[in-house]
């Protein structure tokens, strides 16, 4: 990586102006999961080690650019007071009198909290004075440790570059790009990924950059359906997406001219709805018109594990079936134990997107995998070889001092 890091500024004594990703799930006014929060504690930890004067700003939800109390970060600085075992001052808004003066009050080594930077419209809007604003709240020094946010040109984590001396990848960030780097630029082969999820209109740009990066490309999930249908295979009711069979057919047909490794479900559990009790395993050639396919089957685990058991790299974004109900979780839960198995044996697993970490965490085998990313749209963008706001805009390393 060519970007500043945070270990290569003199933090002593300055205040820090640290984007970080504390959207995380809430239950009321508790965090109901500090996944992240947790996450970002190496690089906060290092920073009050250095005798910094921290100051972090992050978004929670969807407040639309309003004040809304159900999305404050208050509860987030109980939870950060609890995992850092010190004091979590936080300020009532995120600009302005407030924020300021609690700013100017930290001692080296403490921390301020500013409440959530979407209450402001401007912040979504990478509007250049509110951007000024956060500026004014450190001296001259920004780190971005918010991955999953870096995908996405904001005031927070993009605009307030233009208006700091110097702005450095965190840790967890550089971990991130460390991993997902590797994965598009020099992987151990063979290589194999996984994409699972509902929309193939999702994932267009990953299938056709992991096709020229990998090895092998593993689908499951409704996605699957918009291509066995493009190969005129019976799908039943399952999810499919119309407007993009023709898109997933030439995809299909540029693998076999490539002789690139394109699998698909050979069968599925099939059911009359996601809530019905009714279950069966059909091939898919077979699929009955009034049912739909709602979780990989056994021969297509068994498929899709063999791939996985001889990889040294692997990259999962997606379930592979609905898994939030257990009877067609089945699929999704035996790749998370194969992807664990793989890195056991010394395969390099990068895991993301929300649902695919959520199997992970619920089959036992998270300590297994080799990265959890934090950023399932970020992380989506990148393996599409696309750039990311958020990390371009840091310092590059060869200029790392500049002008206010």
């Amino acid at each position: 990586m060519n970007k500043l890091s945070i270990r290569d500024l003199e933090l002593r004594g300055k205040r820090v102006f640290i984007r970080v990703d504390f959207n995380v799930p809430m239950a009321g006014d508790k965090v109901e999961d500090d996944t992240r929060i947790r996450e970002t504690l190496p690089t906060l930890r290092y920073a009050i080690d250095q005798r910094a004067r921290l100051v972090l700003a992050s978004h929670l939800g969807r407040p639309k650019g309003k004040i809304d109390p159900k999305y404050t970060l208050s509860p987030v600085a109980n939870r950060l007071r609890e995992l850092l075992d010190q004091p979590v001052a936080f300020a009532s808004d995120c600009v302005g009198a407030d924020a300021e003066a609690k700013s100017k009050s930290l001692g080296d080594g403490e921390l301020l909290l500013l409440e959530n930077v979407r209450f402001h419209p401007q912040e979504e809007a990478n509007d250049p004075e509110f951007s000024r604003q956060l500026a004014q709240l450190c001296d001259g020094l920004f780190v971005c440790d918010a991955f999953g946010s870096s995908h996405r040109a904001h005031a927070s984590v993009v605009g307030i570059t233009k208006f700091v001396r110097q702005a450095a990848a965190g840790l967890l960030m550089e971990k991130e790009l460390a991993y997902l780097g590797k994965a598009i630029s020099n992987p151990d082969r063979p290589f194999v990924a996984i994409l699972g999820g509902a929309k193939v209109s999702d994932k267009i740009e990953v299938v056709q950059n992991l096709m020229k990066l990998a090895d092998t490309l593993l689908i499951g999930g409704a996605m699957a359906y918009t291509f066995l249908k493009s190969q005129g295979l019976p799908i039943g009711k399952s999810l499919v997406e119309n407007d993009k069979l023709d898109l997933a057919r030439g995809l299909l047909e540029d693998a076999r001219r490539r002789h690139f490794r394109f699998l698909l479900p050979v069968d599925h559990v099939v059911a009359e709805s996601p809530n019905s009790a009714e279950t069966s395993i059909v091939d898919i050639a077979k699929t009955p018109e009034n049912l739909m396919g709602l979780d990989i089957g056994p021969q297509t685990i068994a498929v899709f594990n063999e791939q996985v058991t001889g990889a040294r790299t692997i990259v999962w974004n997606g379930p592979l079936g609905i898994f939030e109900k257990p009877a067609f979780a089945q699929g999704t839960l035996a790749m998370a134990r194969a992807v664990a198995a793989a890195s056991v044996a010394g395969a390099t697993s990068i895991v993301g997107g929300g649902d695919s970490v959520a199997a992970i965490e619920q089959s036992g085998v998270a300590s297994k995998i080799s990265h959890i990313s934090t950023g399932g749209g970020a992380s989506l963008e990148f393996l599409a070889g696309e750039n990311l706001p958020g990390v371009e805009a840091l310092t590059n390393k060869s200029g790392s001092q500049k002008d206010f």
